[in-house]
């Protein structure tokens, strides 16, 4: 009995043993196969490190510098295929949340270029710290923050814009501090440039808040450029004399404003206008700029003891003859360093203490900086102009210190240095920014914060069981997906205010009531309606987020269950039809067709009956049908023998266009085929409105309106009749009715004693409402025209 003991025992860890390596292998595997691991960045990767990782990658393992290793190929596959993946938001969501199991029949990452494109092509302005390379998530906020900004939109493969790139690094590098100078790469944001109107490369662009793109022609050189962007610089310079002195001086004192003056002499070297103009524009707001030509203001310049050209910061309240020790004279004539020196001497924001912030928060919005203690460390001088930048949306800049108030800190759950955008609507009305501390990226943050109604959550505001309904973004921080999602949370939370709140759950944070909820992955977007939770699995942009909520509140998609399935499809009546996506949560391309579904179901579910059955929940039920691979799309006909007869879709495109085309062309006809003897008889003189179809069958968009012809044959049903002229086969019927092209709507009312012409009335539309909606209001004219006649 021992001895058998121990031969099991003996048998178990080696088992054990086994099971061991072979866990270890996989996680091996898995690791080495991680999309993230291959690039070798984190899962915080900005677009920007993942394409520089790429591209460091790509140089060295390319096959055509490796063309030696056998497996060369297959290697660069991988990190092609990574790269595909983690560069394209939604699916990176999907590859976080589900792994490669997630990204079934998504083709990504099996084509790539030479190593020449990889060397000289891709990301050209990637590694330039003056130039942003702006994405479509950052496209809006970047251009709507009130700063200028002069844009590159650019293809990798044009060679003009190869030509340009060092100029523009030049011109960039002239710049800095003034206007922003950006570029998009028209190769990886095709939808953003033809959004934008780009139609050749290289496109150069001049933006700013309040005023229409302006596009330069001119010649493309550095100096041609800065004269062109300096126009739209609108701060002006101020030349001061004996009559403006005094005054320009006390006037800017009193608005607590210093001045920068240049004062230019026979001696020494004077700032050029240009110069002056710079800084006036880098210092809008903050300080104003003026200069004085002391050949002509001896009087004044020796009043201030100025004997030679120089240039001088007075702070308010400053001047030369009582108190010279305050001012800053500037020994360089070097705009940026001149910028900086007057930046670092202006006053820091305002400190809020415990009391003043909940006074200042109550009714007024604010953008405050949580600090520890009163280091500047995270905090950059050019940030002293957010006030400036903010003044028209009436958000106040503040500081705060968590170190010497630490339990308003701790109450909001702020344990490091962050900022916050306040609403106005108290002290637990704000919103936190995840994104960079740059000037243009927290001014668009505010802007849109203060505008929107997404509020921070926790534990203490998190919604339970009330009668409102909520949207909550779990999220992580360092999540680029999650951060990109959150601008389009805010136009949305616009457009729904009122009919739902919006709300954001750190989950870094607040990791147990992540885990209560179930969250696997960020971002997960979830609506709690009372005791109902509904998961978004649409793509991140603010319309699929209003078509998800819109759905929701009128669903037009209805979720079967065994139960229902058999009562409403397999007992449907006769003149029933129902189309059914079969569906697993974890399929990537299922994710991808649900909000394509569910726009197609709004625009057929008044004459289809569309459904959706869960086949992960409802296993047993998608066995017994049958059901092959996900997702997959049946139609259940009307007027069948058999309710167990069905018609796969076999279509290549799964849009909502494509899948409407195809769910009504199984509708039963209802317009009438029209022969030349029906044509006279019925249409031409008979007592009938009639709306015809002038097609040809082997003509492509006279297939795709068929099945709209037919919607808008039941849309007017009992009031006008619906018919169909083939001229193939009619020829000389359609060409006595003027017909030119395929397929040609035209409208034949009837109009009493009046004789209908050949060639009927033409309706310029394909869209069924549009032509109802045309139709009707053409009866109720004629109507009309009847009833006057009756009347005279």
């Amino acid at each position: 009995m021992e001895s058998n003991a121990m031969v099991s025992r003996s048998g178990l860890l080696k088992k054990t043993i086994l099971c061991f390596i072979l866990i270890t292998l996989a996680i091996l595997v898995c690791s080495d196969q991680d999309y993230y691991n291959l690039l070798g960045v984190s899962k915080e990767a900005s677009s920007r490190e993942i394409r520089q990782a790429f591209k460091k990658l790509a140089l060295k393992l390319h096959p055509d510098k490796n063309q030696n290793d056998p497996d060369a190929h297959d290697k660069f596959l991988k990190i092609n295929r990574a790269y595909e993946v983690l560069k394209d938001e939604n699916l990176r969501k999907k590859y976080d949340k589900y792994g490669e199991k997630g990204l079934e029949d998504q083709q990504q990452g099996g084509h790539y270029e030479s190593w020449s494109y990889y060397r000289y092509d891709f990301g050209i302005y990637d590694d330039d710290l003056e130039i942003v390379t702006l994405d479509s998530g950052e496209f809006d906020g970047a251009v709507n923050s009130g700063e200028l900004w002069f844009i590159n939109f650019y293809s990798p493969r044009c060679s003009h814009c190869h030509d340009l790139a060092p100029t523009w690094r030049e011109f960039a590098k002239e710049m800095d501090g003034l206007i922003r100078i950006g570029a998009v790469n028209c190769g990886d944001d095709r939808m953003l440039c033809r959004s934008q109107g780009i139609n050749s490369y290289p496109s150069l662009y001049i933006f700013r808040t309040g005023m229409n793109p302006v596009k330069y022609f001119g010649q493309r050189t550095s100096d041609d450029l800065v004269n062109f962007a300096m126009q739209y610089v609108s701060s002006t310079v101020t030349e001061l004399w004996a009559g403006n002195f005094r005054n320009s001086i006390e006037t800017a004192y009193a608005s607590g404003l210093g001045w920068l003056i240049t004062f230019c002499a026979d001696t020494g070297d004077c700032l050029s206008s240009q110069t002056r103009l710079k800084l006036a524009g880098m210092l809008e707001g903050l300080v104003r700029v003026g200069w004085m030509d002391c050949s002509t203001q001896a009087n004044l310049c020796d009043n201030m003891a100025i004997a030679t050209s120089t240039t001088a910061y007075f702070p308010p309240g400053a001047t030369l003859v009582d108190d010279r020790s305050s001012i800053l004279f500037l020994e360089t004539l070097d705009a940026k360093e001149i910028y900086k020196e007057v930046i670092h001497r202006l006053p820091d924001l305002e400190y809020l203490s415990e009391e003043s912030l909940k006074d200042r928060l109550a009714h007024h919005r604010w953008l405050i900086f949580f600090t520890y203690g009163k280091d500047q460390q995270h905090f950059l001088p050019e940030l002293k102009k957010l006030n400036v930048l903010l003044r028209k949306d009436n958000v106040q800049v503040g500081r705060f210190d968590c170190q010497s108030n630490s339990a308003v800190c701790h109450k909001h759950y702020i344990n490091k240095p962050c900022v916050a955008a306040f609403k106005g609507d108290g002290i637990d009305s704000y919103e936190i920014h995840h994104g960079k501390i740059t000037l243009y990226e927290l001014v668009a943050f505010t802007k849109e914060s203060v505008n929107s109604h997404v509020i921070t959550l926790g534990p203490q505001n998190f919604p339970g069981d009330q009668r409102e309904a909520w949207l909550v973004d779990f999220f992580a921080p360092w999540c680029p997906p999650c951060r990109a999602l959150l601008p389009e949370l805010r136009k949305a939370s616009k457009r729904l205010f009122g009919q739902i709140r919006f709300g954001t759950l750190d989950c870094t944070i607040h990791e147990g009531l992540c885990n209560t909820h179930n969250i696997r992955a960020y971002p997960t977007t979830v609506v709690f309606n009372q005791s109902n939770t509904y998961e978004y699995e649409g793509h991140h942009n603010a319309e699929q987020i209003l078509e998800f909520i819109q759905d929701l509140q009128h669903p037009s998609v209805v979720t079967l269950t065994p139960e229902t399935f058999k009562e409403l499809v397999k007992w449907r009546k006769k003149d029933e039809i129902w189309v059914i996506d079969f569906y697993a949560p974890w399929c990537g391309p299922c994710q991808a067709l649900m909000p394509e579904w569910k726009r197609m179901a709004r625009n057929i579910n008044s004459m289809i009956s569309v459904g959706s059955v869960d086949c992960q929940k409802y296993g047993y039920l998608c066995s017994q049908e049958r059901v092959q691979a996900y997702p997959e799309i049946r139609i259940y006909p009307a007027n069948m023998d058999s309710p167990n007869h069905y018609v796969q879709y076999n279509g290549w495109h799964r849009d909502a266009h494509s899948l409407k085309t195809w769910a009504l062309g199984h509708l039963p006809k209802v317009s009438i085929d029209l022969t030349p003897e029906i044509f006279n008889d019925k249409v031409l003189n008979g007592k009938d409105h009639w709306v015809l179809d002038f097609y040809a069958p082997w003509c492509g968009p006279c297939r795709s309106f068929a099945p709209d012809f037919e919607v808008l044959a039941r849309a007017v049903k009992g009031k006008v009749k619906a018919g169909k002229v083939d001229c193939q086969a009619h020829g000389y019927l359609c060409q006595s009715a003027a017909i030119r092209a395929y397929p040609t709507v035209k409208f034949y009312p009837y109009q009493g004693s009046k004789k209908k012409n050949a060639h009927g009335e033409h309706i310029d539309t394909r869209d069924p409402q549009e032509i109802a909606r045309i139709i009707t209001a053409r009866i109720e004219t004629i109507k009309r025209q009847s009833k006057k006649k009756d009347e005279l």
